[in-house]
């Protein structure tokens, strides 16, 4: 049975959770359900760790990071989605990850490997793909102040400035960042 949810689902996607400031950032977004509610999967997970270990976290580092996201998050894990896999069309690297996202109801994958979810693909799940910068700004317009507020929570956290957390964004989400600085 593929769940159906009529808040805005999304499969956060290995890519967008391994860049701390990036995942910081789109996980303070998901507390609070007005903005959206995050999916991830075992393999996603499994990615993230791998992924971490090749950016210098050790194996205890990289446990801790993701025990604290699914601690956070306790109902973003997708199960039952691996006998769906073999059926989905995209890039065989991701189709762990539109399996997971068609299992959950998602609205949207939330990903930096566009290209691997062709449109043809996509179509029969009615999903859509979307770039962490794309889906930053899409949440900026939808709700600017409550995203500022997070913003400021997120900066004060890490005893940085606004300014300077959009700056270290900037890199990742350029696009938001200069919305954000526009603002």
């Amino acid at each position: 049975m593929i769940a159906q949810s009529n808040q805005y689902t999304v499969i956060l996607d290995t890519c967008v959770l391994a860049p701390m400031p990036l995942c910081d950032t789109l996980l303070r977004l998901a507390e609070d359900p007005a903005f959206y509610i995050p999916k991830w999967s075992d393999d996603i997970l499994q990615e993230l760790r791998s992924t971490l270990q090749r950016m210098g976290y050790t194996p205890a580092q990289a446990e801790r990071r993701i025990a604290a996201m699914e601690t956070a998050f306790e109902d973003a894990k997708v199960m039952g989605y691996e006998c769906l896999a073999r059926s989905m069309t995209n890039h065989p690297k991701d189709r762990h990850v539109l399996a997971a996202a068609v299992r959950c109801g998602a609205h949207a994958i939330v990903t930096e490997n566009v290209k691997h979810f062709p449109a043809e693909s996509l179509k029969p799940y009615d999903l859509d793909v979307l770039t962490p910068d794309d889906f930053l700004v899409h949440q900026f317009h939808l709700n600017r102040d409550l995203l500022e507020e997070k913003l400021a929570s997120q900066a004060a956290a890490r005893r940085v400035s606004v300014s300077e957390l959009i700056r270290t964004l900037s890199k990742l989400v350029p696009s938001f960042s200069f919305h954000f600085e526009k603002a």
